[in-house]
């Protein structure tokens, strides 16, 4: 399913849509369309581009700070989809230091992991067993909502999830 990226009249993500509300959001002339999926989609009497970025032609206050909820998903999504003890590709998530000995489901305790490794690991602490963590794991930056609500980022969101918030 195509998606588009909504920004504020600041250039600021806010928000991603289905490409039907991105097409509704252009007929009812609330936004600016900057980039364009290059699909078509025809009626009898109109053929338009589905949008890929558009931004909002008034400014709309976000009372808070988007943050991606902890899941499976967004762990894939912060570490590349990558075991973060050897590197192939992870199948699981793991506690760094296991629930069962005190360790919390936040984000500083979890990794994506492959099954191999997981195994392994069990439930024993790094120290008690030879794997070592490529990067530490920390909360995700600030735009990893939106792959996680898109799935995958289209090359041309990318210049827009790069800007800095002010």
């Amino acid at each position: 399913m195509t998606r588009a990226l909504v920004l504020n009249a600041t250039y600021e993500p806010i928000g991603v849509v289905s490409a039907r509300r991105a097409l509704i959001l252009v007929l009812a002339d609330k936004v600016d369309v900057l980039a364009d999926s290059g699909i078509v989609w025809a009626s009898e009497e109109l053929e338009i581009l589905v949008p890929s970025v558009v931004r909002l032609r008034y400014f709309v206050k976000v009372p808070y700070k988007r943050v991606a909820p902890l899941s499976r998903r967004a762990v894939f999504a912060r570490d590349g989809g990558r075991c973060q003890y050897c590197g192939k590709a992870a199948e699981s998530i793991d506690h760094v230091i296991p629930r069962c000995r005190g360790g919390e489901h936040t984000w500083e305790n979890v990794v994506a992991c492959c099954r191999r490794c997981n195994t392994f690991k069990g439930d024993r602490l790094l120290k008690d067993c030879s794997l070592s963590l490529s990067t530490k794991p920390t909360a995700p930056t600030q735009y990893v909502w939106v792959k996680v609500a898109a799935g995958t980022v289209p090359a041309s969101w990318t210049p827009y999830l790069e800007r800095k918030a002010a």
